[in-house]
């Protein structure tokens, strides 16, 4: 019976696909079969001996049931997974399976290509999501709207700039992704604290032919274990993926809302339903999940955080946390992704409201213009702001445009003529850069990827 929403609601098949008991399983078998081909290699076992190992070593002859259930006899799942390959060789083979290793050369090493596995199936997703931001950037790079801060209207801005935001900011994740890779996707073959005793003075070149077989980074020194400060900044990248995610959801969710509606997610009028009780519900219920899937994905940090300090050489308690976090952090966050992708590619512009929106103020949101072109005029700038300030206060609380109530202004009659304010106070005009700087990061993106 299904228990967790990984198992029946949350996650992509690709994802799941990489995590699931059975793709584990050929993962670790696959260390053992880079080991015995390595001690093959170095003549520490016999050729023929190397190569019924590696023949033997998939999941066609090693079966998860039965590994299992060796695992519910011996409490152990190394001891199983080599007792499960052991049984499956011929001529004897079995008698060298896992000779000179330990439990976490396989464990960490066979995490290294999960990892690896789950990183290319995000960054491709992050890439495809970064490129729908810069299109979206691109095709409404001059859609002027209004820009707030604390909540206030502030300056006009477009949304242009939003998506140009937005995908400067995943071209960044993108490449702390790569960065991740790095670090955190290398293979170890060291034995029990890390000096390969277990295999003499062949070790440490039996760990770089391990290594090389698996197409992994060699680790430079471990103690049993790939030290735990790699896997925090996997997961720290993402937690920090998944709170851009958070941000954009919950910039689309805020801009939904019934007194703004500027932009939404598509509501299929024909089957959707957004209430069981209100008809006329639409509900932002994709960035909502986002929103909310996305804390999970970020309180994994606390824990990888944790998995560092272990007792001395290493203790278990990593392993518990790790079984949960590695593969929930990795389905979601690229469920999250997809659900973001889906967003993106659906998202409507509601135009009236956005004009309407930015006019919202009576002009309130052209003062910090006034006061720069009374400056340029000759009026001191501070002299400049004050006059504004005083007259944006009144027009404010007594619901009158701002730029006819500084035309009254007898000081501001000395500067500006009322065509000069009439074209100050056109939001459309007041965008400064926007132009430049969006055209300037189309530009640079063509050598993201």
């Amino acid at each position: 019976m299904a228990i967790h929403p990984i198992e029946f609601r949350y996650g992509t098949p690709e994802m799941k696909k990489i995590w699931e008991e059975e793709n584990k399983l050929q993962r670790m078998l696959d260390i053992e079969s880079a080991l015995a081909q390595a001690e093959g290699e170095l003549g520490i076992i016999p050729k023929e001996v190397a190569d019924e190992i590696a023949s033997k070593a998939n999941t066609k002859y090693v079966k998860l049931d039965r590994v299992k259930a060796i695992e519910a006899e011996t409490n152990h799942d190394i001891a199983a997974l080599s007792k499960g390959i052991t049984e499956v060789c011929e001529n004897g083979a079995g008698e060298y399976v896992h000779f000179g290793a330990t439990s976490n050369d396989i464990v960490d090493s066979s995490n290294s290509l999960l990892i690896r596995d789950s990183i290319d199936v995000l960054e491709e997703k992050v890439e495809k999501l970064t490129k729908i931001m810069l299109d979206l950037a691109e095709e409404n790079k001059m859609k002027v709207c209004i820009g707030r801060t604390h909540g206030q209207h502030a300056l006009p801005t477009t949304y242009g700039m939003k998506f140009a935001l937005w995908a400067d900011e995943l071209h960044r994740q993108y490449e702390r992704l790569e960065h991740a890779r790095a670090n955190v996707c290398v293979a170890m073959m060291d034995g029990a604290v890390g000096t390969t005793a277990a295999l003499g003075t062949d070790g440490w070149k039996i760990h770089k032919t391990v290594a090389r077989i698996l197409d992994l980074p060699a680790a430079k020194i471990t103690n049993q274990v790939v030290q735990r400060d790699n896997h925090v900044e996997f997961i720290s990248t993402l937690a920090n993926i998944a709170s851009t995610l958070d941000k954009i959801a919950l910039e689309i969710r805020s801009l939904q809302r019934t007194e703004i509606m500027e932009v939404g997610e598509y509501f299929d009028p024909e089957k959707q339903v957004g209430s069981s009780t209100m008809p006329h519900k639409m509900n932002p219920i994709t960035a909502e999940r986002i929103c909310g899937v996305a804390r999970i994905v970020k309180s994994f940090v606390n824990a990888a955080l944790d998995n560092n300090p272990l007792w001395h050489e290493r203790d278990l308690t990593n392993s518990s946390c790790e079984r949960i976090m590695f593969p929930e952090s990795c389905i979601l966050t690229d469920y999250i992704l997809n659900l973001t992708i889906k967003l993106m590619n659906n998202l409507v512009f509601y135009d009236e409201n956005i004009e309407r929106n930015l006019n919202f103020t009576n002009g309130l949101i052209m003062a910090e213009r006034l006061m720069a072109e009374l400056t340029r005029a000759g009026m001191g700038k501070q002299t400049a702001y004050g006059i504004v300030r005083k007259n944006a206060i009144k027009a404010n609380k007594e619901k009158l445009l701002l730029g006819e109530l500084i035309l009254e202004d007898e000081e501001v009659q000395k500067y500006l003529t009322e065509a000069d304010v009439e074209k100050i106070m056109d939001p459309h005009t007041y965008t400064g850069s926007i132009e430049i700087i969006i055209d300037e990061l189309l530009e640079d993106s063509k050598n993201w990827f």
